[in-house]
């Protein structure tokens, strides 16, 4: 089943408010839900245009080459690295288990090693 814009932010939201650690704001914008682990980014959840329902999620280069070339609603990241963020609307070949995957692949890449940060 694909999801609509709507529906794939719903499910990306649910995720990622299921990880531990996973905290919610708005540091940049009112438009821009930003989920963060141990103060990195992991999911931007665009909310400012209704037509461009998207979300943004760290990747690795590889993975998100793949992506991109594989499904045609994955493109660059929108406001981060275009080699290390993807950003994913509605589509044909968007599911949730994509979404559940692409949320937390993301928590895991930020949430890498988080003694060496804070040190």
């Amino acid at each position: 089943m694909t999801l609509s814009g709507e529906q794939l932010q719903r499910h990306a939201r649910d995720t990622a408010l299921s990880l531990r650690d996973a905290t919610r704001g708005y540091p940049f914008t009112v438009h821009l839900e930003v989920w963060k682990v141990h103060g990195k980014v992991f999911l931007i959840v665009t909310e400012d245009d209704p037509n461009l329902q998207i979300i943004t999620v760290k990747v690795d280069p590889h993975h998100g080459d793949a992506l991109r070339c594989d499904i045609d609603a994955v493109t660059n990241g929108r406001y981060f690295n275009k080699q290390h963020w993807i950003s994913v609307g509605a589509g044909d070949g968007i599911t949730t288990q994509l979404i559940a995957d692409l949320v937390h692949d993301s928590y895991h890449l930020a949430n890498e090693n988080p003694r060496k940060r804070q040190s």
